[in-house]
């Protein structure tokens, strides 16, 4: 498994949010709740794509909220490689990513009908909070936020 940065512009990039929209739309057809922010491309977000056999299957990014903040957004893995860590490890990633960057406090946002996205926030050591920034109004909303102590000099 390789995790590398890529541009927001990138055509893999792009074909797993188109993937992940579909995946949603089904959803709300099923008469499942979906997230009503979608899943915009931010031009001024790292993005990481994770790549299996030479294939993207999973993205995700960080996107800096202020100085010490990071948003971590986006995770998605394609269904048929789901249940192998990927999302584990590509979430470790987007925090290094974020930490070298110079952010110690992660947030993120997911929806209250994700379970395994909810269980592995919670398992991965972050905490509920209140909904912030976008979020605010979504009933769906559920974020998550990580603080990483800063070593004393």
């Amino acid at each position: 498994m390789l995790i590398e940065r890529r541009l927001p512009t990138d055509p893999e990039v792009a074909a797993l949010i188109m993937t992940q929209q579909r995946e949603l739309a089904e959803a709300e057809r099923a008469g499942r709740p979906v997230d009503p922010v979608g899943f915009p491309v931010h031009d001024d977000a790292r993005y990481l794509v994770c790549v299996l056999d030479g294939r993207a299957v999973a993205c995700g990014a960080v996107q800096a909220l202020d100085a010490q903040t990071a948003e971590i957004r986006h995770v998605y893995v394609r269904p048929a490689y789901r249940g192998r860590g990927i999302a584990r490890h590509l979430l470790t990633a987007l925090e290094e990513s974020a930490y070298a960057a110079g952010h110690t406090v992660f947030r993120l946002e997911t929806g209250s009908y994700l379970p395994v996205a909810l269980h592995l926030y919670a398992s991965a050591g972050y905490a509920r909070i209140p909904v912030y920034g976008e979020y605010v109004g979504n009933p769906y909303s559920v974020c998550f936020e990580k603080r990483i102590p800063v070593a004393a000099a």
